[in-house]
Protein backbone atom coordinates (compact mmCIF):
# COMPACT_ATOMS: atom_id res chain seq x y z
CA UNK A 1 0.00 0.00 0.00
CA UNK A 2 1.40 3.77 -0.90
CA UNK A 3 1.90 5.67 1.83
CA UNK A 4 2.09 9.33 2.94
CA UNK A 5 4.77 9.87 4.80
CA UNK A 6 3.55 12.80 8.00
CA UNK A 7 6.06 15.49 6.31
CA UNK A 8 4.60 15.34 3.00
CA UNK A 9 1.36 17.44 3.10
CA UNK A 10 3.80 20.36 5.10
CA UNK A 11 6.23 20.34 2.60
CA UNK A 12 3.72 20.99 -0.15
CA UNK A 13 1.86 23.27 2.43
CA UNK A 14 4.86 25.37 3.21
CA UNK A 15 5.87 25.69 -0.83
CA UNK A 16 2.84 26.93 -1.27
CA UNK A 17 2.78 29.78 0.95
CA UNK A 18 6.20 30.30 0.34
CA UNK A 19 5.13 30.90 -3.10
CA UNK A 20 2.01 32.76 -2.10
CA UNK A 21 3.73 35.37 -0.42
CA UNK A 22 4.63 36.72 -4.03
CA UNK A 23 1.13 38.78 -3.15
CA UNK A 24 2.69 41.62 -1.79
CA UNK A 25 4.89 41.92 -5.46
CA UNK A 26 1.43 42.70 -7.05
CA UNK A 27 1.03 44.70 -3.87
CA UNK A 28 3.70 46.56 -3.82
CA UNK A 29 6.29 45.83 -6.62
CA UNK A 30 9.30 48.25 -5.35
CA UNK A 31 8.95 47.41 -1.58
CA UNK A 32 8.92 43.37 -2.85
CA UNK A 33 11.74 43.83 -5.55
CA UNK A 34 13.71 45.89 -2.83
CA UNK A 35 13.53 43.66 -0.31
CA UNK A 36 14.79 40.13 -2.38
CA UNK A 37 17.34 42.07 -4.06
CA UNK A 38 18.89 43.44 -0.83
CA UNK A 39 18.15 39.67 0.46
CA UNK A 40 19.91 38.35 -2.63
CA UNK A 41 23.01 40.75 -2.31
CA UNK A 42 23.25 40.52 1.36
CA UNK A 43 23.62 36.65 1.80
CA UNK A 44 22.98 37.21 5.52
CA UNK A 45 21.39 34.79 8.17
CA UNK A 46 17.73 34.84 6.54
CA UNK A 47 19.36 34.16 3.10
CA UNK A 48 21.19 30.96 4.83
CA UNK A 49 18.63 29.67 6.82
CA UNK A 50 15.91 29.80 3.49
CA UNK A 51 17.75 28.30 1.26
CA UNK A 52 19.47 25.80 3.48
CA UNK A 53 15.43 24.71 4.57
CA UNK A 54 14.57 24.80 1.11
CA UNK A 55 17.28 23.08 -0.04
CA UNK A 56 16.94 19.79 2.51
CA UNK A 57 13.09 19.28 1.30
CA UNK A 58 14.07 19.77 -1.88
CA UNK A 59 16.50 16.75 -0.88
CA UNK A 60 14.46 14.91 1.09
CA UNK A 61 11.66 15.21 -1.30
CA UNK A 62 13.80 13.44 -4.42
CA UNK A 63 15.29 10.51 -1.97
CA UNK A 64 11.21 9.83 -0.84
CA UNK A 65 10.66 9.94 -4.96
CA UNK A 66 13.64 7.84 -5.84
CA UNK A 67 12.92 5.71 -2.80
CA UNK A 68 9.23 4.73 -3.83
CA UNK A 69 10.76 5.04 -7.81
CA UNK A 70 7.99 2.00 -8.93
CA UNK A 71 5.13 2.73 -6.49
CA UNK A 72 5.22 6.56 -6.41
CA UNK A 73 2.18 8.69 -6.12
CA UNK A 74 1.55 11.28 -9.45
CA UNK A 75 2.39 14.42 -7.01
CA UNK A 76 5.78 12.59 -5.84
CA UNK A 77 7.11 13.95 -9.55
CA UNK A 78 6.86 17.50 -8.29
CA UNK A 79 9.91 16.37 -5.82
CA UNK A 80 11.81 15.32 -9.01
CA UNK A 81 11.47 18.02 -11.10
CA UNK A 82 10.69 21.24 -9.01
CA UNK A 83 13.13 20.21 -6.80
CA UNK A 84 16.10 19.82 -9.50
CA UNK A 85 15.01 23.18 -10.58
CA UNK A 86 15.28 24.68 -7.02
CA UNK A 87 18.28 22.99 -6.12
CA UNK A 88 19.74 24.58 -9.61
CA UNK A 89 18.21 27.83 -8.91
CA UNK A 90 20.10 28.29 -5.51
CA UNK A 91 23.45 26.27 -6.96
CA UNK A 92 23.29 29.21 -9.89
CA UNK A 93 22.91 31.76 -6.99
CA UNK A 94 25.78 30.62 -4.64
CA UNK A 95 28.03 30.61 -7.34
CA UNK A 96 26.99 34.12 -8.69
CA UNK A 97 26.32 32.27 -12.35
CA UNK A 98 25.80 35.85 -14.31
CA UNK A 99 22.84 34.16 -17.04
CA UNK A 100 21.36 33.49 -14.25
CA UNK A 101 21.53 36.80 -11.98
CA UNK A 102 20.81 38.74 -15.27
CA UNK A 103 17.38 36.67 -15.61
CA UNK A 104 16.57 37.69 -11.75
CA UNK A 105 17.39 41.11 -12.25
CA UNK A 106 14.92 41.25 -15.35
CA UNK A 107 12.29 39.27 -12.98
CA UNK A 108 12.40 41.81 -10.41
CA UNK A 109 12.55 44.71 -12.62
CA UNK A 110 9.39 46.72 -11.20
CA UNK A 111 8.87 48.17 -14.93
CA UNK A 112 8.49 45.44 -16.58
CA UNK A 113 5.81 44.73 -18.67
CA UNK A 114 5.81 40.94 -17.96
CA UNK A 115 5.80 41.15 -13.84
CA UNK A 116 2.26 40.38 -13.30
CA UNK A 117 2.58 37.41 -15.53
CA UNK A 118 5.79 36.39 -13.89
CA UNK A 119 4.84 36.70 -10.55
CA UNK A 120 1.22 35.75 -10.93
CA UNK A 121 2.69 32.44 -12.56
CA UNK A 122 4.34 31.39 -9.21
CA UNK A 123 1.21 32.62 -6.90
CA UNK A 124 -0.96 30.30 -8.86
CA UNK A 125 1.51 27.50 -8.57
CA UNK A 126 1.67 28.54 -4.67
CA UNK A 127 -2.19 28.29 -4.68
CA UNK A 128 -2.02 24.69 -6.83
CA UNK A 129 0.93 23.65 -4.32
CA UNK A 130 -0.75 25.00 -1.09
CA UNK A 131 -4.56 23.22 -2.24
CA UNK A 132 -2.24 19.62 -2.87
CA UNK A 133 -1.14 19.99 0.57
CA UNK A 134 -4.30 20.38 2.08
CA UNK A 135 -5.75 17.16 0.31
CA UNK A 136 -3.01 15.21 1.49
CA UNK A 137 -3.24 16.23 4.60
CA UNK A 138 -7.19 15.22 4.45
CA UNK A 139 -5.70 11.69 2.92
CA UNK A 140 -3.25 11.24 5.65
CA UNK A 141 -5.42 11.63 8.06
CA UNK A 142 -7.72 8.80 6.53
CA UNK A 143 -4.74 6.49 6.19
CA UNK A 144 -4.08 6.73 9.90
CA UNK A 145 -7.65 6.04 10.45
CA UNK A 146 -8.35 9.23 12.24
Amino acid sequence: MKKIYAWEPWFFIFFGLFHMHRIWGLIDRQSYADFWLGVLAEKGIFYFALMGLLAVLCVCGMVVFFRHLKSNYWWRWIYLFGGSYLLFDLFAIAIDLKVWNDLLVMMFDVHSPWWNLIWGFFILLGAFVLGLGCVLFCQRKAQAGR
